[in-house]
């Protein structure tokens, strides 16, 4: 077995294929720029309300999740594309299932977001109907 030299200029070289991997999906995939713009309104609540340290985090976390999830939908059904171009109900069942953990992400950065954001819009908007 053989050992391979560390290298730092190969190691920042494989950051292109990253970042080449974001460009691609954010030029061709519409959920995704969908995900980034509610990603961007949740940031602006985050800053408005002024959540505490363990409530971004837990935004962050939910905004990562679904993030990577809808990469990983998108190369899951690029990859299914790939190996089948024909239409195949075991590749519809594939796509079915990596969309589905796409959905599950949301809703689940949705419940994050409810249990931070409704009680703190509710005060405040308390506090606005008192004046």
């Amino acid at each position: 077995m053989t050992k391979t030299k560390f290298s730092l200029k190969k190691r920042l070289h494989s950051f292109r294929y990253a970042f080449n991997g974001l460009r691609i999906i954010w030029r061709e995939e519409h959920n995704f720029k969908v995900h980034l713009l509610a990603m961007v309104l949740t940031t602006a609540l985050s800053l408005l309300l002024q959540i505490n340290a363990y409530e971004w985090l837990a935004v962050i976390l939910a905004i990562g999740f679904v993030l990577v999830g809808e990469l990983l939908n998108t190369a899951m059904e690029n990859l299914a594309d790939f190996v089948c171009a024909e239409t195949d109900p075991r590749i519809k069942r594939i796509k079915d299932l990596a969309a589905a953990a796409v959905l599950l992400s949301s809703i689940t950065a949705l419940i994050v977001g409810a249990i931070i954001f409704v009680p703190k819009l509710y005060t405040l908007f308390l506090r606005i109907d008192l004046l």
